[in-house]
Order: C-alpha cells, then structure tokens, then sequence
C-alpha cells in the first residue's frame, strides 16, 4: 500500500488524492516529531506563566477575555471539541472527512500548532484504521476554519460521539477505537483549538474537485469534436494559427485536442454541402474559447490550492524567537494571526463553479443542436428510430437541461455572503465551506451533462451513414459501446444508457479511448 510521509513543509494535491480517495498510510517524518516537540515546549511554558495567552490559558472567540487557571485548561480544551461539535444535516462523504482530518494532520505537524506528537501520531492512527468521524454537512462559515467538521474530527480522537468504521458500519468512536488498540487523546492547552481552526474542509475539497474537473475539461474536448463531427462542422476554426492570435493557454490546449481527436475524420468539412452555411454556431465554433477560459482558471485555482496546501493555518501560531509578552522557552511566541479566514480558497471555489456551469451550459446547447432537425443538417428529430412513434433523445435532453439549469443556480458566489457571529467577534467570514459543497454538486452535475452529449453526439454519428468518423472517434464510440450504452435504434428505457455514460465519463474512460488513438491529451 502506498505510505505517504507527513513532514514540515506542507503536503502535495497527489498526497491529499492519495490519502483521501486511494487509503494511502500515513507516516510522520522525524523532522515533523521533532518540530511537534520543540514547538510544545514553547507552549508548556507558556503555560505555567501567570500571564493570559490566547488559545493557552483563555478562553476562545468573544469570550478570549477570561484568563482560564490551570485546573481547568483540560476541561476547557475538552469542552471547545464538545461545543463546537454542532453539525446539521446530511453526513459528509467519506473521501471529504479524510482529506480534512490528512489536512489539519498537515498543519498540526508544520511545528506551528503547538499540538504534542502523541496527538498527531493518533490522528494518523485513525485515518490508518480507516476510521471516519460523522461529519455533518451544516456547521462551517468558512471562517476561524472549518470549525464544526473539524470538531466532529477532534471528537474522535477523544473518543466521543460516533465513526464510521472501515467496514461502513457507523459505531460509537470508542468503540471502535478500542478496537484498533488507539488510546483516546487527552487534551492539554491549545490543542483542542489548534484541531478545530483551520480552512482542511474547504481546501480538501477544491483539491478533489481540481482532479475530477482536469479528466471532466479534457472530456469535454472530446464530445465537442464528436459533436462537431456529427453537425458535419469545419475543424478549420481550430487551426493552431487562429489560436496563436490569441493567446490563453487554455484556449489553445482546447482546440489542440479537438484537433487531434477529428484527425482523419470523413465528417467534417461539409458544411458547404447541400445545405451550405458560412459559419457553424458559437456552440460548435466557439467550444474551444469557453472550454479555454475554464482551463485557465482551473490554472489559477491550482496555484492557489498548491500555496494553501504549503501553508500551517491556526489561530494562534508558534512562531521561533521574538519578543512579546506570549513568549516561552527558547524566545518562541505565540502570536494570534488572520490566517485562518477562508476567502483565498473560498473565491475560487466560486469561481470554478461558475467556469464550470458555462462549460455545461455549452455541451447542452450542442446537444440540442443535434437533436434538432432544422439545425442538424440532416439528422433524424430527436435522434429518433421512427419519429413520431419514437421519441429518441427528447427527454435525455430535459434532464439535461434541468442540470444546466442547476449549475446556473450553483454558480452564485457563496463568497460574496458574509453573516457575523461569536458575538460580532467574528463578524466577517468566507462561506467556503458552501462553495465548496456547492462545487461538488456542480461537478457532479457536469460528469452527467457531458455524458448526455456523449450519448447524442456518438447516436448522431453512426446515424451518418457512408462517412466515417475520426479514428480517435470510433475508438470512443467501441469503447462506450463495450461499456453498456446502446447505439440507435428503437425506444428504450435510457436511464441505464444514461448511468452507463456517466460512469464512462468520470472513470476517465472517454479520455483513455480517445488518448488511445490521439496520444496524451492536454
């Protein structure tokens, strides 16, 4: 199995994939125990001062004012993980929870936190146990970090309140703590905030959701050219020349692979035929320009998620040397710090899910196109066997339709919202928890919009009788044939055709039939 090494300096998006979605194990370097080690001492020391430090020796948000002694720092520490525990709602995914607990574990063993290595050694040995906390999908503003998910996290470690196991079965965590001989944690000072505040929730999720959207654009690439192909559209708008004028790197990486999947097609070219026409439609012609613009923004959203992944995000931080009235053994200090707001990843969190209810958008209007027959040049209505007796691919596009429809609506910015809380303490805040959820809907949304156009556009082009398709394209049409969606014909219940297609588009295999012909795509 694959093991991956948690050390000072951060962690990778193949680490986060890796540990979420592939069960990697977890080790700790001993670079990040002798981090954890050092910045505990600055802690402890802090500790036995009789002057209040945040997060050490007060209590936490608008009530940081009470300088807490010390008989009662472990209750308090308890106490934040229980009460900040208030999740509502559906149970978050489990690929979700193991990258937020892999990613505050990050941060934890950065040496900034304050965390003993005995804590971080636990929360490596519960993700290695396949232990899951229930984390609830309401309870995170984005700001002073996923606090409740992240909670449900740290009550795990203590032993509380419910996990699923690696059999699915969900459990007391006690239980199944026991179970894997892992001693519940017993929390001394700073550890239970430096569990809870940090922005692993959100960041997590626009980690996975980049890797989905990279097969998703370049799959989109491909039934764009089939979809081309089946309208008998010209290739010549996709002319490395054209592109070069104007130069988006995404734009030009777009237009490359539709270019290599219609290499050798008998398909396009013909719009100056029977029915001659000057120019095919933005849908047609433009699909590059769109699918470009998202590719670059999947660019930006990538750099930002690989600065967030390098970061140790906690309220407050250790911090070597320095001066100031929070200083411990050594000159360390602990200082409070902003770094906790979520708005970096909560904007382009947005911002995805906007490039991605436009590429949607567009694959629909292609689609539509096909199924047409005043705006198909040639193709039955709807795709149909017998139109009229056979409805063919009308209500394939409703559904369709109606997931546009939602991406549009998912697509407002849950950034743009903010709503005070903690007693106006905490009075502005990022929402990216929402963006983020909102995304992974949307790019669920997305798999099953290309899927439909799959669907439409390889029925079209085996309706194209004495012209033959793009090798690239037949392999495509093979390959998803073999997986279980049928070719033309007659009527048929099409919710499985359609199931079939979305499991072909986000496995990755529509890619890998057409880049077994084309080679690696951009």
């Amino acid at each position: 199995m694959h093991t991956v090494v948690v050390g000072t300096s951060g962690v990778t998006a193949s680490d986060v994939l890796a540990v979420a979605r592939g069960g990697a194990r977890i080790e700790l370097s001993a670079e990040a125990v002798a981090a954890l080690a050092a910045a505990r001492e600055i802690v402890d020391a802090l500790a036995a001062k009789p002057e209040p430090v945040y997060g050490v020796s007060t209590g936490f948000g608008a009530l940081a004012t009470r300088h807490i002694s010390q008989e009662l720092r472990a209750q308090l520490q308890r106490n934040i993980v229980r009460s900040h525990a208030a999740g509502m709602g559906p149970r978050v995914e489990r690929e979700v929870v193991r990258a937020l607990m892999f990613l505050r574990l990050k941060t934890v063993c950065s040496g900034h936190t304050g965390v003993r290595p005995e804590v971080a050694q636990t929360m490596a040995d519960v993700l290695n146990a396949g232990i899951t906390p229930v984390v609830h999908e309401y309870g995170s503003l984005g700001c002073s970090g996923d606090l409740a998910p992240l909670s449900h996290c740290a009550l795990t470690l203590m032993g509380e309140g419910d996990a699923e196991g690696s059999d699915g079965v969900v459990r007391p965590a006690g239980e199944l703590l026991a179970e894997h001989g892992i001693a519940p944690v017993e929390l001394r000072e700073k550890e239970g905030l430096a569990l809870l505040n940090g922005t692993d929730g959100m960041l997590g999720m626009l980690v996975m959701a980049l890797a989905d959207l990279d097969t998703l654009y370049k799959s989109a690439d491909v039934t764009a050219a089939l979809s081309m192909e089946a309208l008998l559209g010209t290739d010549r708008v996709l002319a490395p020349e054209l592109h070069a004028i104007r130069p988006h790197p995404g734009q030009g990486a777009s237009a490359a692979n539709m270019l290599a999947v219609l290499k050798g097609s008998q398909l396009t070219g013909h719009h100056q035929d029977d029915a001659p026409r000057v120019q095919d439609a933005y849908s047609v012609r433009c699909a590059p320009q769109v699918a470009g613009a998202g590719r670059d923004t999947l660019a930006h959203a990538r750099l930002v998620a690989e600065r967030e992944l390098a970061s140790a995000v906690d309220n407050p931080v250790v911090l070597p040397g320095g001066t100031s009235q929070a200083s411990g053994s050594g000159g360390g200090r602990v200082e409070s710090n902003g770094n906790f707001h979520g708005a970096p990843v909560a904007y382009v969190l947005d911002f995805l899910a906007i490039a991605a209810a436009d590429l949607g958008s567009i694959a629909e209007r292609r689609t539509d196109r096909l199924l047409d027959k005043n705006r198909s040049h040639g193709l039955p209505p709807f795709l149909a066997d017998d139109a009229g007796v056979d409805s063919g691919l009308m209500i394939a596009q409703y559904t369709q339709a109606a997931l546009v429809s939602e991406m549009k609506r998912l697509a407002v910015p849950a950034s743009a919202d903010s709503i005070p809380s903690s007693a106006m303490q905490e009075d502005h805040v990022s929402m990216g928890w929402s963006a983020a959820r909102k995304l992974r809907t949307a790019v669920g949304n997305l798999a099953r919009i290309i899927a439909v156009e799959l669907y439409a556009a390889t029925r079209a082009i085996e309706l194209r009788e004495g012209l033959s398709p793009a090798p690239a394209s037949r392999a495509v049409i093979d390959a998803v044939r073999a997986a279980g969606v049928q070719g033309p014909g007659p009527d048929r219940f099409l919710a499985p055709d359609l199931a079939a297609a979305d499991a072909f588009v986000r496995g990755g295999r529509l890619v890998a039939a057409a880049e077994s012909v084309t080679g690696p795509l951009a």
